[in-house]
């Protein structure tokens, strides 16, 4: 399965650097672009899968590019997820109204952008993500919203079921209670930090009920992770 071709579109070149460093790790290929009328070239050479525009860009802004895409057949239905640092109501209306189908507000954590960018490759492009993901001896079916361990089938509520998701993608790495709020339940929502060790017990309850190990690791002072091998990505 090809990897998703993602173009960046940001004029501040430390950031751009960052999500392109960010971006190759999560296996994706990367293409980059400082202004608007760069950018405009390079959709219409690469034909990426999806782009994350900066609103505020030198000339040509990109409120301005993502209303000039949806008017062209070719790229009307090109992914756009928007960056900026307008974080009234008003401004995100008026984003997802020009067309961009998510909206995140900066400074944002570089693993809810990423699972962002998941979210709307699923829901868009969906041949393009693979539909399911192991980890050791779990399973997880996305399009079927199914979990197996062992070949059992585990039932998830939906927050246990995003939150598997999320560790199985980054098996063996530690996440913060902040990380994972973000991830899970997004930037904009406010929710107690408790509820993810509330969600986690739920989580882990579910994976052991045949009396499996408990595959989630509590790492004090730092966060939760998930054990096992890489996760091995196929499409459905």
């Amino acid at each position: 399965m090809a990897a998703a071709t993602i173009l960046i579109v940001e004029d501040d070149e430390s950031l751009r650097t960052l999500m392109e460093y960010n971006f190759g790790k999560e296996d994706f290929e990367v293409l980059t672009a400082k202004d608007g009328e760069e950018a405009l070239l390079k959709i219409d050479e690469e034909k990426p899968d999806l782009v994350v525009l900066d609103w505020m860009l030198p000339s040509v802004s990109g409120i301005e590019i993502c209303r000039q895409l949806r008017q062209k057949p070719e790229t009307k239905g090109l992914p756009i997820i928007m960056l900026t640092a307008r974080a009234e109501e008003s401004d995100r209306i008026r984003g997802l109204d020009t067309g961009a189908d998510d909206y995140v507000v900066k400074p944002f954590s570089m693993e809810e952008l990423v699972a962002r960018i998941r979210a709307v490759l699923r829901r868009l492009r969906p041949t393009l993500v693979s539909d399911v993901v192991t980890c050791g001896d779990i399973e997880i079916d996305r399009t079927a919203h199914r979990v197996r361990r062992n070949g059992e089938e585990v039932h998830l509520g939906p927050t246990e079921f995003r939150l598997l998701d999320h560790l199985m993608q980054n098996p063996g790495r530690v996440f913060s209670r902040e990380q994972l709020l973000n991830a899970v339940w997004g930037s904009d929502v406010f929710v107690e930090a408790r509820t993810v060790d509330v969600h986690i017990g739920r989580l882990r309850k579910a994976l052991g009920k045949h009396g499996d190990k408990n595959p989630i690791r509590t790492v004090r002072s730092a966060g939760y992770s998930i054990e096992g091998q890489q996760p091995d990505e196929r499409a459905g």
